[in-house]
């Protein structure tokens, strides 16, 4: 059977989903339209940042002798997390460890403008355009201060920071380059904060839960209850109703359902009405048919006792019938109109026992004394007294029958349980449904008339309870009530 995952877990994946399909657009987006790549929008928070760390650095260094450079990078790059390496102009190593520079990397480095051989020409000084500023004369464009780079095989991740060298303390300072070094983006602060990025990932979230929550919740909510509804009628609770509040497609669905309900517990009432009332109707005639075969079997000769007597068990087991679809159609009409109280489920089960198996050794029982459940007396009783009549029938030449009751979560589970051969699988939901028996033959010398099931459902859903039933191992048939507890 295949994971059902919430409504809701649903949802929220999709939205998740959503939001990571959005960044992604928006990235292409800008990559396309203002020619950032992922360097540069992860550099950027991280600008003000490695530019304060170069200035302060570089101030360091203006303040001691290049002796001392190589032990001042190092604490740097310890306390960073990344490594430092101080250039040239020439791309020559002027402090920190020795480095390959990689050509991706050398091609950033700004390199001095060798002057041509022989004397200056003497030109006039070209008047200042507004506008971007001219390519220098090889061809390539302005380096900026600030640079970040890639490179693979292995991966590495290059900043570069413009920085002055005073080598002499009265020397002017020439052009240099500050080199930062990282195995990953996030291997030091410099290149990568999380802080921001977490606080934008929690405001995102905060405002899609803002906004989306009251929606799903309220869409879920709505769901259930429909869910539970119809979880309900299909047990034969018709009396159940979805609040219809709302104005969208789920809301008329919600209508269809109470509508559906209605219509449903209508029609099951005028069924069992319609039962009750000829089963009422037939009482009558059926009395003064037994009366006159009293009468007559007084008179008939010896010859024609016997047929006397097979019309009168005919007669008893039509008065059987009738007597078991008046109990049917009054459990069924009492429906919501039960007035649940406390019964004490020992005392019950010690009543049916005397009236069913007055000494039986083959009803076993546990009970606790203490065991209370809601429940309409005489329902209950009627219930149990139906299973314990039926185990014995089908399953008394089997086994002992164990009459069980415990408590778990504020429920009471009474099991009737027998060692018979049980029931085809496909049928232990059928066996309730009215006039159901195995024996297609429905031959009253092999069974009941197919009501005590039904009236067992009947009597419990009209105490606010279910029940059910399932195949034992290695045979046998076990029958559960399941009732609300009720106190000590």
């Amino acid at each position: 059977m295949k994971p059902r995952l919430p409504l809701l877990t649903k949802v929220l994946f999709v939205a998740f989903l959503n939001l990571c399909l959005l960044g992604l657009v928006f990235a292409l987006f800008a990559r396309e339209q203002f020619r950032l790549d992922a360097g540069s929008f992860l550099l950027a928070p991280a600008q003000n940042r490695i530019m304060a760390m170069a200035h302060t650095l570089a101030l360091e260094l203006d303040e001691m002798p290049p002796a001392a450079w190589d032990r001042t990078l190092a604490r740097y790059a310890q306390t960073n997390g990344v490594g430092f390496y101080l250039l040239d102009e020439e791309g020559e190593r002027v402090a920190g460890p020795d480095l390959q520079v990689p050509p991706e990397v050398a091609e950033r480095i700004p390199r001095r403008e060798r002057p041509p051989a022989g004397p200056p020409p003497d030109r006039p000084r070209p008047e200042r355009k507004e506008g971007p500023p001219e390519k220098l004369r090889n061809g390539r464009p302005p380096v900026p201060p600030l640079f970040l780079t890639a490179t693979s095989a292995p991966t590495r991740y290059w900043a570069g920071v413009r920085i002055p060298i005073r080598r002499e303390r009265l020397q002017n300072p020439k052009p240099g380059t500050l080199i930062l070094m990282s195995p990953s983006l996030v291997a030091s602060q410099l290149f990568f904060d999380p802080k921001p990025w977490l606080a934008v990932v929690a405001a995102v979230i905060l405002v899609s839960v803002i906004c989306w929550l009251p929606f799903i919740r309220g869409m879920t909510r709505s769901i259930s209850q429909m869910t539970h509804a119809a979880g309900q009628i299909a047990e034969g609770r018709f009396e159940v109703h979805v609040a219809d509040g709302r104005r969208d497609e789920i809301g008329r669905l919600g209508d269809a359902i109470n509508r559906m309900a209605s219509r449903l517990a209508g029609f099951v009432n005028g069924q069992k009405g319609f039962l009750g009332g000829i089963a009422h109707e037939l009482c009558n005639p059926i009395a003064t048919i037994q009366f006159a075969l009293g009468s007559l079997e007084r008179r008939v000769g010896e010859d024609q006792r016997d047929r006397v007597a097979e019309i009168q068990e005919e007669v008893q087991h039509m008065s059987a019938l009738v007597n078991e679809l008046l109990s049917f159609s009054r459990a069924g009409m009492g429906g919501m109109d039960v007035k649940l109280v406390k019964v004490n489920l020992a005392a019950t089960v010690a009543r049916v026992l005397e009236r069913e198996a007055p000494g039986d050794p083959r009803i076993e029982t546990s009970v606790a004394a203490s065991l209370n459940a809601l429940a309409d007396p005489e329902y209950l009783f009627r219930a149990v007294s139906n299973l314990v009549r039926n185990a014995i029938r089908y399953a008394g030449h089997a086994g002992p029958i164990r009459v069980n009751a415990r408590a778990e979560a504020r429920r009471v589970y009474i099991t009737v349980a027998d060692q018979g051969p049980g029931v085809p699988e496909d049928a232990l939901e059928e066996i309730f449904a009215p006039f159901y028996r195995l024996d297609a033959s429905r031959n009253h010398e092999t069974g009941g008339v197919g009501l005590g099931l039904a009236i067992v459902k009947t009597c419990i859903e009209s105490c606010r309870g279910a029940v059910r039933c399932r195949n034992r191992q290695p045979s046998g048939l076990e029958v559960e009530i399941e009732l609300t507890e009720a106190g000590k």
